[in-house]
């Protein structure tokens, strides 16, 4: 199939990419072909964010969200900032003391799953195409080396490789221009920083897991609108930090995002995020509520010194396949769609042109440059950084200067050419973790939390998570770092079992995987590779 554009992801950069290609395509009068192809089941499937909304690059997209139904029905009312110094006690910040970024005025707490379906809805009614339930497999290269679309993933294939009775092969979409809008740490986004050279003289990006569960709660305790965040305990060995969102209909969202730059190899990031919820400040809230849906994702960091370049030959990345989301505002969903409309309408002015299809789309950095996108995440370079050099107290209190004293223009530039794998330590070096067990009231296992996340693989298919190396788990990862996947994975994933004869092999339970991509990540060896699964397997999220 044939197409002007494919856009790789239904998420809020896809999505919007695709609205505003059509809404410029109508006011020049030009009939374009575009398609978005989704690997959930449907779209807002994989979606997973706290998520306190910036309407800002919405306003641009769609002026009268509200009178055409936009989900935006919560206004933060309340914003609470704390320290936790013990998992009993807490300071609750003023406002002096917190970033400006971190003021939540005119924003919402929404579903950015429930917003992702509206904006297909969009998308649709403006003539575009939406194909959830395929996964885009491989790029397509033209002879000249540029990108000319995607394939998406065959179905129907065995374990072992063979075609199976409901074998479906995969279909090449071609495409003049093709978006690559796949979320943190995508499949094909991280294929073509490498093929292209991209992230040349940039630093690393960074990364974090974040986790969050949704909880139906005593009325009583619920005030709609209010904001809490926090840093500090439980994360002793890394940083990061809460929150803790009071969304509609008695909702509580609450989750912890843990840096993927910990030393420690028997840290538990899910293990962290359990004990949070019994903190004072925490509890208060959920004590007696019940939990309701549970996810994890991996989020990108670094920010604007980690940004690569975003064009290539035939295509272009966006949002957080890129890393514009704003960790100083620990929100991307505004910096993700901006970045989209920026792609848009670049794309629709080489459309345009009387040029090859497949040329790089230069016009792109200019946009960028010009736009309050670029402007908000270079005033934001240095959190991150920050955090990391400081530490979390110190680094939220140079960060507090330098946003609400210099407008995030100090006149320093940090940087962290560090890489998040390589910061683990050795197991003997470090002291294991005495977890509690989980009380299965605020507190709950791994498998009990994927049952929650409607995680479903067909079973009879290539394994997604491959093993460049099937001996380094026990040769290398184990002696030297007590394998760490069995904890950094959210999803109990990955296990260490015996024989009866005393071997032991890493065992991948594939058919939990939520698609956080934290073992892509963190693997300290890099031994392991996520690929996409058949399309539509992973979580049903139902309104994350």
């Amino acid at each position: 199939m044939e197409f002007d554009v494919v856009i790789v992801g239904a998420g809020p950069a896809g999505l919007s990419t695709a609205c505003k290609i059509m809404q410029l395509a109508q006011q020049k009068e030009q009939e374009l072909l575009v398609c978005v192809v989704e690997k959930g089941s449907e779209v807002g499937a994989h979606i997973l964010s706290g998520a306190v909304f910036e309407t800002r690059a919405l306003d641009e997209l769609f002026p009268d969200w509200k009178s055409m139904g936009a989900p935006l029905n919560t206004p933060v009312k309340e914003d609470h900032i704390f320290w936790f110094n013990d998992e009993q006690s807490a300071r609750k910040l003023p406002n002096f003391m917190t970033p400006k970024t971190m003021h939540n005025d005119g924003n919402y707490i929404v579903s950015m799953g429930n917003v992702c379906r509206w904006l297909a809805e969009q998308a649709e009614q403006l003539g575009v195409e939406v194909f959830p339930g395929f996964a885009a497999s491989e790029i397509i290269y033209n002879e000249d080396g540029s990108v000319g679309g995607i394939i998406t993933g065959d179905m129907g294939v065995s374990e072992s490789g063979e075609p199976k009775d409901s074998f479906m092969p995969g279909m090449e979409l071609r495409a003049k221009y093709t978006v690559f809008a796949e979320g943190c740490r995508g499949h094909l986004g991280k294929q073509l920083i490498e093929q292209f050279n991209l992230n040349e003289g940039k630093s690393p990006q960074h990364y974090g897991i974040g986790f969050k569960e949704i909880w139906d709660v005593d009325p009583s305790k619920h005030q709609e609108g209010l904001v809490v965040h926090s840093a500090g305990w439980p994360l002793k060995e890394a940083s990061g930090g809460s929150y803790l969102y009071h969304a509609e209909n008695n909702q509580i969202l609450v989750g912890l995002i843990v840096d993927l730059d910990y030393k420690n190899p028997h840290l538990s990031p899910f293990d962290e995020f359990q004990r949070l919820k019994h903190h004072p400040v925490i509890k208060q809230y959920i004590e007696g509520g019940k939990r309701v849906s549970y996810g994890a994702r991996a989020i990108a960091k670094g920010g604007f010194n980690s940004l690569p370049k975003m064009t290539f030959p035939g295509g272009i990345l966006v949002g957080c396949d890129a890393g514009t989301l704003n960790f100083a505002k620990i929100k991307g969903n505004h910096t993700a769609m901006k970045s989209g409309l920026l792609a848009a309408e670049t794309i629709i002015d080489a459309l345009g042109e009387d040029s090859v299809p497949s040329q790089d789309l230069l016009g792109y950095t200019d946009k960028f440059e010009q736009s309050w996108l670029y402007k908000e995440l270079f005033n934001s370079r240095n959190f991150g950084p920050a955090m990391h050099k400081f530490g979390s107290f110190w680094g939220g209190a140079f960060n507090t200067m330098e946003q609400n004293i210099f407008g995030g223009n100090a006149f320093v530039n940090f940087k962290d050419e560090s890489r998040d794998h390589e910061q683990l330590g050795l197991a003997e070096n470090h002291q294991k973790i005495d977890y509690p067990k989980p009380d299965g009231v605020l507190s709950f296992d791994k498998l009990s939390s994927v049952f929650l996340s409607n995680t479903n693989h067909e079973e009879d298919q290539p394994c997604h998570l491959q093993l460049k190396n099937d001996a380094v788990p026990i040769e290398i990862n184990l002696p030297k770092y007590d394998e760490p996947a069995q904890r950094y994975c959210p999803a109990g994933v990955y296990e260490i079992v015996e024989s009866d004869a005393g071997d032991k092999k890493l065992q991948i339970n594939a058919q939990n995987c939520v698609h956080c991509k934290t073992c892509d990540i963190k693997d300290p060896t890099q031994n392991i590779n996520w690929v996409v699964p058949e399309g539509a397997g992973g979580p049903n999220y139902p309104n994350m």
